[in-house]
């Protein structure tokens, strides 16, 4: 089930807020807890049901699991009892949940590596493995640091599968949700979290609805085309780029504000995952900024683990590079992905290892601002081949052109591009798409690099966004043709 459909926001959100304060005010929290954590398997098993069954297995395997390494641990008692295993029960448990993410995310992948002749395993990706795998992971490492917090089956379940988080974040530790979670008025209704959290969502479904896709289905045009082995030229080529660059920044972003906004009406805080990436100084400040859960965690759990930067700078300079390689590989089980991961691995081990003088404070964003939207390439291209026929197009090497229309009015251009009667492969290749696509590329530009996130906007601020995009959002969510499903969707 997708947050912008019409039956979760006209269906399952009112029935879910309703039947979980209506659980608490008759039978108590836990009785809340237990309808919350009924309504997240449904909200899970609505895309395919089979699959709630593994899910429901990872979480009552991995409690298990987590109550064996606190036992070993030795709970209650002044030093631990069993030390020694309950690092390797840690380390079997990560194992065994690595293990079961490889199998469906990428033994197909390791597949055309080993035997690329051998016919494809055709393995169907579950819904949010990676993110319930990590969350639990995080909870697991949790068992063995601090055993004295024991949450309880029912918190704990509901901490795993509480849908707003469940498809794609934030990540969250459960030592920061799992106390709210048995917070004595959690089921109890709370006007300004509603209120906050029902605004917060609303932004979210405008950002979605009425910005990414329409970036999106501009950037389609022109990756669709390359991947079919069309030559993109110049404006085609960076028009496409700088399209998808806005459509993945509104699309996730804007994910992040609904997950964080019904999180707020269920009584639940959760941390910012968005700050403004594009507005970043450097490429290490634009990861304090993307995905800040999943950088957090990328640091927590790969990058000091392969040392950090305790071990001298080559060590150093590996760690990033190893640790973007996999965060790379995390997004997808495609050399697409490996590249992008590599090339922000090169990013961060570049600036790791500059030791110049400081570049001014604008030309250092957009040096950074210029590298992440190369590297957006590949992450959204197709393929390798696809990757280097973009590439080909952003460098002009398949030629410049504009539309007649535009050198007629501008004769000086056609001293550097070619007059034709439309881009074909730039919006719906009407005369006036490329002003059109001009436009909006403005627009959403000006959004990203020059207003503040909508968590630091004032409540009439919230009013006004609410105002500009109901109506547009009201059209997109009744009568699209379809709905788009968020690009994390399957990560």
């Amino acid at each position: 089930m997708l947050f912008h459909s019409q039956v979760f926001i006209l269906g399952f959100l009112p029935v879910c807020l309703s039947g979980f304060f209506l659980a608490g005010r008759l039978a108590g929290r836990s009785a809340a807890l237990c309808w919350l954590i009924a309504a997240s398997l449904f909200f899970y098993g609505w895309w395919n049901p089979p699959f709630t069954l593994l899910l429901i297995g990872s979480i009552a395997g991995n409690f298990g699991l987590g109550s064996l390494i606190r036992h070993l641990a030795g709970v209650g008692s002044p030093s631990p009892y069993h030390p020694r295993l309950a690092r390797l029960c840690l380390g079997g448990a990560i194992t065994a949940n690595l293990s079961l993410l490889a199998w469906f995310k990428y033994a197909d992948f390791l597949r055309g590596i080993i035997a690329p002749d051998s016919a494809p395993l055709s393995i169907f990706l579950p819904l949010a493995i990676s993110f319930f795998t990590f969350q639990q992971i995080i909870y697991l490492t949790d068992c063995l640091r601090r055993p004295e917090e024991s949450p309880g089956f029912v918190p704990y379940a509901a901490f795993v599968a509480f849908f707003p988080h469940l498809i794609a974040g934030p990540l969250v530790a459960p030592r920061h949700i799992m106390p709210q979670l048995q917070a004595s008025d959690i089921a109890t209704p709370n006007a300004c979290n509603l209120q906050a959290g029902l605004t917060l969502f609303l932004l979210g479904l405008a950002k979605k609805l009425v910005l990414a896709d329409m970036f999106g289905a501009f950037a389609d045009t022109g990756f669709n085309a390359a991947a079919h082995g069309e030559n993109l030229s110049f404006f085609e080529a960076w028009y496409a780029t700088l399209a998808y660059a806005l459509q993945i920044y509104f699309d996730f972003s804007g994910y992040s504000d609904m997950a964080i906004g019904l999180a707020r009406m269920l009584n639940i805080r959760f941390p910012l995952n968005f700050d403004s990436p594009y507005q970043a100084r450097d490429i290490a400040d634009f990861w304090r900024r993307w995905h800040i859960t999943l950088g957090l965690f990328l640091r927590d759990y790969v990058y000091i683990p392969l040392g950090g930067s305790r071990h001298g700078r080559l060590r150093h300079l590996g760690a990033l590079a190893g640790t973007m390689l996999l965060g790379g590989l995390w997004h997808g089980a495609a050399w697409q992905f490996v590249l992008w991961g590599g090339l922000h691995g090169l990013f961060l081990a570049i600036h790791a290892a500059y030791r110049g003088p400081a570049l001014p404070r604008h030309l250092s964003q957009a040096v950074t601002l210029l590298a992440v939207i190369l590297a957006w390439v590949p992450f959204r291209a197709a393929d390798l081949s696809t990757t280097w026929s973009l590439a080909r197009g952003l460098l002009g090497l398949n030629g410049i052109a504009l539309p007649q229309m535009i050198v007629s009015a501008f004769p000086s251009l056609s001293a550097l591009a070619d007059p034709v009667p439309v881009l074909r492969f730039l919006g719906d290749a009407r005369t006036l798409s490329f002003p059109e696509v001009s436009v909006c590329l403005l627009l959403g530009w000006t959004i990203v690099l020059a207003v503040p996130h909508i968590h630091q906007w004032r409540e009439g601020a919230r009013a006004i966004g609410l105002t500009a995009g109901f109506a547009l959002t009201v059209q997109a969510l009744f009568f699209a043709p379809h709905v788009s499903p968020f690009l994390y969707f399957q990560f």
